[in-house]
């Protein structure tokens, strides 16, 4: 059974859905990634944000970010593909049909090496590319799309198809998708900032609307039931014992799996090949009270 993470953004108290959820920022052209996490930090007041995937000054669109203690399910995210849409100028004309033709090899796996600006070091990587679609011509200016693998650089991209075509570069960015987070349910920075001056008011419905619940992970990995009577346990890093789970589970070894109680996470753990230990943890969400 899946929690009910509609039912959990709207009755859980809101200062633990701020140590706990995920805001989807819809970045606008300008500021940097880290300076987005900056204004949610101070506005919200909170120790520590973390976003999902950089992206570059210039480049727009879905900028997850966590809060608090939701920083820490960050890694099961951001390896998940993206999306984008962006303009590609050609420095030579070419027709619609001829430029699909070009892009063709660009499909499956491709070699990259990393821009000399990124904040990775420059060594050739494999990604792959999933679509890459040409959807509108204007002159030389072209719409495309392209789903990705986490970690592919468009702008090498488009510079690459241009040594093909007799150069071409990326005018404008802009993702539409990053894992489960999507550009129709982003929220704008001005968005943000006016559901917190309502906050400030008294009135918390804006800010719990934007608010997405870190139980969210149960939709990308796998997630198991547990017997209530075994949550303390748990809690003080026990082994999470084959016993604890409420229905019939065949765990694949080094498989990553949510843990819940009904609609209360309990933390992510990875399964081992045991007799009686089903998994290990790798992240188990202490109650707050038991923090203070």
């Amino acid at each position: 059974m899946k929690p009910d993470t509609k039912k959990i953004q709207e009755t859980k108290p809101i200062k633990e859905l701020l140590e706990f959820s995920i805001i989807n920022i819809d970045k606008p052209s300008g500021p940097t990634s880290f300076g987005v996490d900056t204004i949610i930090k101070k506005e919200l007041n909170l120790n520590k944000t973390s976003h999902f995937g950089t992206l570059d000054p210039m480049v727009t669109g879905v900028l997850p970010i966590a809060l608090s203690r939701a920083c820490k399910l960050m890694n099961y995210f951001i390896g998940k593909n993206k999306t984008y849409v962006g303009i590609m100028r050609t420095h030579k004309e070419i027709s619609l049909e001829e430029l699909n033709k070009q892009i063709k090899p660009f499909l499956g796996k491709i070699t990259q090496l990393p821009p000399v600006k990124s904040r990775v070091k420059r060594q050739e990587r494999e990604r792959t590319i999933h679509t890459f679609k040409i959807l509108e011509k204007n002159n030389k200016d072209f719409l495309f799309e392209t789903e990705v693998q986490a970690g592919t650089y468009i702008r090498k991209l488009i510079h690459d198809v241009g040594e093909k075509i007799g150069g071409a570069h990326m005018l404008e960015l802009r993702r539409t998708q990053a894992s489960i987070f999507k550009e129709n349910n982003s929220v704008k920075i001005t968005e943000f900032l006016e559901a917190i001056e309502q906050y400030k008011k008294g009135n918390e419905t804006p800010l719990r609307e934007i608010l997405i619940p870190g139980e969210i992970i149960s939709t990308i990995l796998p997630t198991l039931q547990v017997k209530p009577g075994c949550i303390k346990n748990l809690y003080q890093g026990k082994p999470f014992f084959k016993k604890y789970i409420t229905s019939d589970y065949k765990p694949k070894k080094d498989e990553l799996i949510t843990i819940f109680q009904e609609d209360k996470f309990i933390g992510v753990y990875k399964t081992i090949a045991h007799e009686t230990v089903l998994a290990k943890s790798e992240f188990v969400l202490q109650p707050i009270k038991q923090q203070q």
